[in-house]
């Protein structure tokens, strides 16, 4: 259910910071109309760490509205509090959305064990399918695979996004997990040799951009057709590149904003992209003919 390209979509502001809920209709109907296999709402990549509460189930309920069950969604409800997690996720739920992906708890350094009993809590509390996000660059925290391995022996934990880059873990992953659990990149880079690997996708930041020509990538890569798959991936990869020159999300709202299809807004402390990095995020476009030369 869970497969292909994922993409961990945007939350589109105005320039006051004020969500722009049109645009946000917009970008979903531009993902079904593309091919995208999947949403993720209030990821990472939709300022799920600015957006208060109210505003994180907003989102949430529009996507799942939105979309109205022509593809999964994904609804992003992880937190450094388990209870905190456990609310978001019960409401993820109850609007319809499909699964929750759940992000290893941040700052607070949880051991093995504590990592452990949180998502085994959230398993076991909301019967919904959930997905485990490592992302030890951000968080300060590092899902192990034993404690994965673990976790996949749990019903609702379906999947994992691995966020580490390190392809000797994804395959260690695939390996101990893949009866039982599906392998998620969570990094545009490296997901064609994880899914060649065994892994079933990428939660993409890319496909935001690109959507279907990740959603094609992603299609070969799974059928086994190795050489369109990496024809496809060559041409995405400055793509892939340029949309992480600064923090993530900064340089994907501002291709999206150059794409006409969103205005400029993002939250503080995050600000839009610095002035050097525009043209060359603006000459990838243009090679792949998202905006004209």
């Amino acid at each position: 259910m869970f497969h292909g390209s994922i993409v961990a979509l945007v939350t589109p502001m105005h320039e006051d910071g004020a969500i722009d809920w049109d645009a946000l209709a917009d970008l979903v109907d531009f993902h079904l109309e593309q091919g995208t296999h999947g949403i993720v709402a209030v990821g990472t990549t939709g300022e799920s760490a600015t957006l208060d509460h109210d505003e994180h189930r907003q989102v949430i309920r529009f996507v799942v509205d939105r979309v109205r069950n022509r593809i999964p969604v994904i609804a992003g409800t992880g937190s450094n509090s388990t209870r905190e997690s456990l609310e978001l996720t019960r409401h993820a739920r109850e609007v319809g959305a499909d699964a929750a992906l759940l992000v290893a708890p941040y700052y607070n350094k949880p051991t093995q064990e504590g990592l452990y009993q949180h998502f085994r809590t959230l398993a076991e509390e909301v019967h919904l399918p959930q997905i485990l996000y490592n992302v030890p660059g951000r968080t300060g925290c590092h899902i192990g695979v034993e404690t994965v391995e673990r976790l996949s022996h749990l019903s609702t934990v379906v999947g994992i996004k691995d966020a580490t880059g390190d392809l000797g873990r994804a395959m260690a992953l695939v390996r101990c997990c893949e009866e039982r659990m599906d392998v998620l990149s969570g990094e545009d880079g490296i997901a064609l040799p994880l899914m060649l690997i065994g892994g079933k996708g990428c939660i993409s930041v890319t496909a935001n951009v690109a959507p279907r020509i990740m959603a094609a990538m992603c299609e070969a890569a799974l059928s086994g057709e190795v050489a369109a798959a990496r024809a496809l991936d060559d041409d995405l990869a400055p793509l892939h590149a340029a949309l992480f020159r600064e923090a993530n999300p900064i340089p994907v709202k501002w291709a999206l904003h150059e794409t006409g299809q969103m205005g400029p807004g993002i939250r503080l402390p995050l600000t839009p992209l610095s002035e050097s990095y525009r043209p060359e995020v603006r000459r990838v476009l243009e090679g792949l003919g998202l905006i004209g030369a």
